[in-house]
């Protein structure tokens, strides 16, 4: 499957696990794991949510605005 988020790249760069992510979203384990491995996609209201959890905007969620600043 396509990398469609970077979730996991961000959850990286922050210094937070998966684990914290589900727990701040009431959400299993398992599902985030599929979230960082791109094998499924969150829907875009939780897609919001993380982005709020983490404080960055969604898009940093979606590409590498560093490399990407045009878009």
């Amino acid at each position: 499957m396509v990398n469609l988020n970077r979730i996991k790249v961000v959850l990286v760069e922050q210094g937070k696990s998966g684990k914290w992510l589900a727990e701040q979203l009431n959400k299993s384990t398992c599902t985030v794991s599929k979230w960082c491995t791109n094998t499924a996609q969150p829907d875009l209201q939780t897609l919001d949510q993380i982005a709020k959890l983490l404080k960055v905007d969604i898009k940093t969620l979606l590409y590498d605005t560093k490399f990407n600043e045009n878009i």
